[in-house]
This record gives structure tokens, C-alpha cells and sequence, in this order.
């Protein structure tokens, strides 16, 4: 019965039900914010709408904390051999706030980490957006084995996912299925060293890269998550998060 597709699931994504709020609307619905670490202080507790999701067979979990970094309150994922993520609800239209804007700082690469691999699945920085995909959709023994992992994990396991990842070697915009799943779409939104140990501007169209790995119009986004993991390699990655927005337009424009 496919039983390693309902494990995959929920050992790529790591997230089940997660009690939050919609998103805070700023700037005349032009942005919609998603995480606002900078105006946290640092050393206190996350905020109750972000949940730690982690998984009984892993008994190492990372560890997410709000620290001060130039100047600024972030979020920082400490990986030793763990894995864990952070997660919140949202509700987002893409079609009104298509860009998914955010900045992330790693301290150094996993060189193990491989995106077509089960044994490489790790990274030292991610960022996932979950979709509200409609099970019917599914073909016939796919909605059996979903119906099967909902009932164990919680209605609310994501159908679709793209997960953004830092990648050592791939170039950025390459693309693959998750090594468990083909309902998480991997996709390289930085790479490489040269940038490791500085802030990096990411942004990305979640709508044109939705309908690129899945064929089809975009659904409303319901969660997010971040996930710094080295479970597979065992290594140890440190990770830095700062806020996360969606916008109606890029960056260039704002």
C-alpha cells in the first residue's frame, strides 16, 4: 500500500496540524506578513500561532530560538544530527501576493546534502509554503494511501508543497520531486558558498513555480514552515531566519 509514501510525507514536510492566525495585513494589501521575528524580542518564547512539529522516530530535535543578529531579532535553527520544524496556519491568496519574500544567513554548508538522494535529504535552511490541494485531484490509490496518513497524522498534512532549500552545488531554479514524495517540490533558492556567513534577499513567485512543478492553477496557501535538518547526514548546520512576506509585487517594485 505504498506505506514509504505515507511515511515521506510526513519525514520531508514534518508538519501536521498547526494552530495559528492569518497573516497581518500591511501596506493596503499590497504585502501580507507571515513571520515577523524582527519586532520579538530576543530570548523570548515563539509566538503561540508558530508550532514545533517534530516526528517520534527522530528523538533529536532542532532547536529554534529568537537571537539578536546585527542589530536585528531573527530566528535561529541549530542542527546537530536533528531534525524538526517550525511551522504556522495561514491563509494566503497567490494570486493577489504571488511573491514570497524573505532573508536567511547560513554558517556553512552540508556538503551531503543532495536533492535527488533519500540519504541527502538534508539542508541547512528551508522554507516551505503548503497548499490547500483538493484530494479528489488525486488518482484513485493516491487519495486511499492520503486518506490513510490523515487519519494517523491529522487532516491537515499537506497535499502540495514546494519547499526552497540552500543547496551546495545545484545551480538556483533547479528543481526536483522530494526523494519520498512527489508532492513536495524542491527548489534551489540559493547556492553555493560564496554567500555563507552573509544575509541573503531571497524572493520567489510561489504561484509560477506551483504551476511549474504541478500542471495546474494554484490553490490558497495554508501554511508555512521552516525546517533546518541533518537527521539523514548527521552533520550540524546553524541557520539564521529573518521576517517573511508575501507581496503583490517584487521586491525591485517595493
Amino acid at each position: 500500500m505504498k506505506h514509504t509514501l505515507v511515511v515521506a510525507l510526513v519525514c520531508s514536510l514534518t508538519i501536521g496540524s498547526v494552530n495559528g492566525t492569518h497573516t497581518k495585513q500591511i501596506d493596503d494589501v499590497q504585502r501580507l506578513l507571515a513571520a515577523d521575528f524582527s519586532n520579538l524580542r530576543p530570548g523570548d518564547g515563539l509566538p503561540d500561532e508558530w508550532e514545533l512539529i517534530t516526528i517520534s522516530r527522530i528523538p533529536r530535535h532542532t532547536q529554534y530560538t529568537l537571537t539578536d543578529v546585527d542589530g536585528s531579532t531573527v530566528l535561529q535553527a541549530e542542527a546537530k544530527a536533528s531534525m524538526s520544524s517550525l511551522a504556522r496556519e495561514i491563509d494566503v491568496d497567490p494570486n493577489a501576493t504571488p511573491w514570497l519574500q524573505w532573508r536567511w544567513k547560513i554558517a556553512q554548508l552540508n556538503g551531503q546534502s543532495d536533492l535527488y538522494s533519500k540519504q541527502g535529504d538534508d539542508f541547512p535552511a528551508r522554507v516551505y509554503v503548503l497548499f490547500d490541494y483538493d484530494i479528489m485531484l488525486l488518482p484513485f490509490f493516491e487519495r486511499i494511501i492520503m486518506r490513510i496518513a490523515r487519519a494517523i497524522y491529522g487532516d491537515r498534512l499537506p497535499l502540495a508543497a514546494l519547499c526552497y532549500v540552500w543547496a551546495p552545488e545545484d545551480l538556483p531554479d533547479t528543481t526536483a520531486w522530494n526523494a519520498y514524495t512527489n508532492r513536495v517540490r524542491m527548489v534551489v533558492a540559493t547556492s553555493g558558498a560564496d554567500e555563507v556567513g552573509q544575509w541573503v534577499a531571497v524572493e520567489r513567485n510561489v504561484r509560477s513555480d506551483y504551476m511549474m512543478a504541478f500542471g495546474e492553477p494554484v490553490p490558497r496557501i495554508t501554511g508555512i514552515a521552516l525546517a533546518t535538518d541533518t537527521d539523514n547526514t548527521g552533520e550540524r548546520s546553524l541557520a539564521w531566519y529573518g521576517d517573511i512576506v508575501f507581496a503583490d509585487q517584487t521586491q525591485q517594485q517595493l
